[in-house]
């Protein structure tokens, strides 16, 4: 576990794609040693850049086999097949051995590489020979440690307790049966006090936001980064499934440590709110808006801009060099463009969008599956539009016929115009004999939807065209997010809770709650307000890889993420293809809350126990 072979693993050359060469497109030589690399100034940037490399992982692409959509309640991995890791484990059919997306070996990777960094960084004599010398380690220094702490998080989310390996450097020749070649887990609680304290102490070395930053540097860790990251791990620290979780009474050590706390602690959602205030009082971020020719917000542009129009007002933190040309592909219809249909919205996420009255059109549904129709909200399941609304084009079935701005930023739906209109306007035909149906091909939408969020109106992969760009990791809209659900846990009724939640529903073109010239009822009690809070992120933070965590950290995983899964009827042409059909039965039991262990880490180190159920 802390051995330093793993460093040489950092040493691979491993590529960038950027239109500029800056700090992060360095690329080191994989025959240098370490005595080299930390002797010239150069070596050790390059080595540093790597680590960003390893520990930031692109997110920006479901064909890097990452999980966090085709295994939630939002969408479906279209391409998936019997050979696809996510389709076995919604299927039910993984277990400790299956190494399914085994993230744990490149994050302790990243970490034992941070802290050989952070150990020799400071005796590099051409850097110690600048003016700024000094100011440099202390920089550099706290990279490291931000992409130390970060790679933590990463692994707690995904397995929760971990093993702390601490600052020690151990001997590549150590044998296998060394006590410090076999470490236990640490408790939950102790590896959040450990991470919230080197994202506090990497704050101190780090500049405060990337506008202080030379632009060739953006995406190098920042202040408000280290902040941010902290904001979300207390808030998940704070949640149901890592506070008092009593499903996890066994969950203990050889010597009886209980890794998981038994007893619920209200002051952590008190903390976790304290985390995202201190960010919001900083005063670096806004939410991003554009406005129209009257000085009116507008929220179509607004909320899809806010991820094309790189770093912006609300930008906390993102992958500078990210490849973000796979994600767009895969959100691509087949026929029109050459792209893979691939990432779906599920029927359950399309249902959540409200109508551009703040009415949600669904309520609920009953036990055969079909939905329970708000008529108040003015959605209609049968029919067509017969004239063009402000965001739909003629002809549409009306299930997507006025419905609020955040819907027509993240779906691709059925009869739409795709969004490259550079060659005119092309409709997207994801029923069976369309342009990207599934009679052309097993590359199809399974759901008859395609995502379209954080998709560049500019792409077209059939002529090799993508507006390659940042990819936002943290940004301001979830921070405001997390501290209203830590202050109505931690203070039901605090003024500031309506305030910030208005202000992301404002900018998205929805009615205020209590405000506005058609103000909604502002949600009564702490409950009601609780379930506001999950709906707006449901539908705010759809596709930025933060639903599965949600519900699993909210334990009503076992309740969004099994049973049937519904989409447009893909077998059929128009009428019949708008039927709604279910196209996949998913299996969530108890244990899935938490990834398990690798059995390989396991048989490597025999403190560590196994998740819960595996």
């Amino acid at each position: 576990m802390n051995s330093i072979g793993g460093i040489l693993f950092l040493l691979t050359i491993l590529s960038f794609t950027a239109c500029q060469k800056g700090f992060l497109d360095q690329v080191p030589d994989d025959r240098l040693s370490m005595e080299q690399v930390f002797s010239r100034r150069d070596l050790t940037e390059q080595y540093l850049a790597n680590i960003y490399n390893v520990v930031m992982k692109d997110p920006a692409g479901v064909t890097a086999g990452i999980p966090w959509i085709g295994s939630s309640d939002e969408g479906d991995v279209s391409y998936d097949r019997p050979d696809y890791n996510s389709y076995k484990m919604n299927l039910g059919n993984w277990n400790a051995s299956s190494n399914y997306y085994n993230f744990w070996t490149a994050y302790y990777q990243g970490i034992r590489s941070a802290t050989y960094f952070m150990a020799h960084v400071g005796s590099n004599p051409q850097i110690l020979l600048e003016s700024n010398g000094e100011e440099l380690v202390r920089q550099y220094t706290g990279e490291a440690r931000f992409l130390r702490a970060y790679a933590y998080f990463l692994l707690m989310q995904q397995y929760g307790p971990v093993v702390l390996a601490g600052d020690e450097l151990i001997p590549g020749d150590v044998p296998a049966s060394d006590p410090r070649m076999n470490l236990p887990r640490s408790s939950f609680d102790e590896c959040v006090a450990y991470v919230v304290a080197e994202l506090d102490q990497a704050a101190t070395e780090l500049p405060d936001h990337f506008t202080v930053q030379p632009e060739l540097d953006y995406g190098r860790a920042t202040k408000a980064a280290a902040m941010a990251v902290k904001a979300r791990l207390l808030l998940y620290a704070a949640s149901p499934l890592f506070n008092g979780n009593r499903d996890y009474a066994g969950l203990q050590n050889a010597d009886g440590k209980q890794l998981i706390s038994q007893t619920t602690d209200p002051d952590k959602w008190r903390r976790a709110a304290d985390a995202s205030k201190a960010l919001i009082d900083e005063g670096l971020f806004s939410l991003y808006k554009k406005y129209d020719g009257s000085g009116n917000i507008d929220p179509l542009a607004s909320c899809r801009d806010l991820f094309l129009d790189t770093w912006n007002s609300e930008w906390i933190f993102a992958r500078a060099k990210s490849s973000i040309s796979a994600w767009e592909r895969t959100a691509t219809p087949r026929g029109i463009a050459a792209g893979f249909s691939a990432t779906g919205p599920t029927q359950q996420l399309v249902d959540q969008f409200e109508m551009d009255n703040g009415l949600r059109p669904i309520t609920g549904y009953n036990s055969d599956g079909s939905p329970i129709i708000n008529p108040a909200s003015g959605y209609r399941e049968t029919g067509f539009a017969t004239s063009a609304g402000k965001y739909h084009p003629n002809g549409v079935s009306n299930m997507y016929v006025n419905r609020e701005p955040r819907f027509y930023v993240t779906v691709s739906y059925p009869g739409s115009y795709w969004i490259n209109t550079s060659e005119g306007n092309k409709v997207i035909q994801t029923w069976f004999s369309g342009e990207s149906g599934k009679k052309g091909s097993w590359d199809h939408s399974r759901t008859g939807y395609l995502n379209r969020k954080n998709v560049s109106p500019l792409t077209n992969p059939r002529l090799n065209k993508y507006a390659e760009r940042a990819y936002v990791v943290f940004r301001f809209g979830e921070v405001l997010l997390n501290y209203v659900e830590a202050l109505n846990e931690a203070e039901p009724g605090h003024s500031d809770i309506l305030r910030y939640l208005n202000m992301i529903r404002e900018r998205a073109g929805v009615p205020q709650y209590g405000a506005g010239a058609s103000p909604l009822p502002v949600p009564s009690g702490q409950a009601a307000m609780r379930e506001a809070i999950r709906h707006e992120r449901q539908i705010e933070l759809a596709f930025e890889y933060l639903r599965y965590f949600d519900t699993r950290r909210w334990k009503i995983a076992e309740q969004t993420d099994h049973g049937a899964f519904w989409g447009m009827n893909v077998d059929a042409d128009p009428p019949a293809f708008y039927r709604r059909t279910v196209f996949e039965t998913r299996v969530f039991r108890k244990n899935y809350y938490l990834f398990p262990i690798p059995q390989d880490e396991l048989d490597k180190d025999r403190n560590i126990v196994q998740n819960t159920g595996w």
